[in-house]
């Protein structure tokens, strides 16, 4: 199932427009050989080359996600103090 996809528009040197998606996708856990299994969590990107997908456990896309969460944290963070510096100037 697909739960979200993130559409990023670009241009090439030959001012052409092109698109890659990244895909997030999720497959429920099920029963196989009488043992439950883990869902799985599947990042798929896209462009107008291919398809290239990663299926992650739950674990894996958990560390992911923290290590996403705070890259992003950090950045947003060295982004407010640029602007504070701009506007004491």
């Amino acid at each position: 199932m697909i739960e979200d996809e993130i559409i990023h528009w670009w241009k090439d040197d030959n001012g052409e427009p092109h698109r890659t998606i990244l895909s997030l996708e999720s497959e429920d856990p099920q029963v196989y050989n009488s043992f439950p299994k883990d869902g799985k969590v599947i990042v798929r990107l896209v462009n107008t080359v291919g398809s290239q997908a990663i299926k992650l456990s739950p674990d894996e896309a958990l560390r992911v996600s923290t290590q996403l969460l705070s890259i992003s944290k950090e950045l947003l963070n060295k982004k407010r103090n640029l602007w504070k510096r701009v506007d004491a100037d």
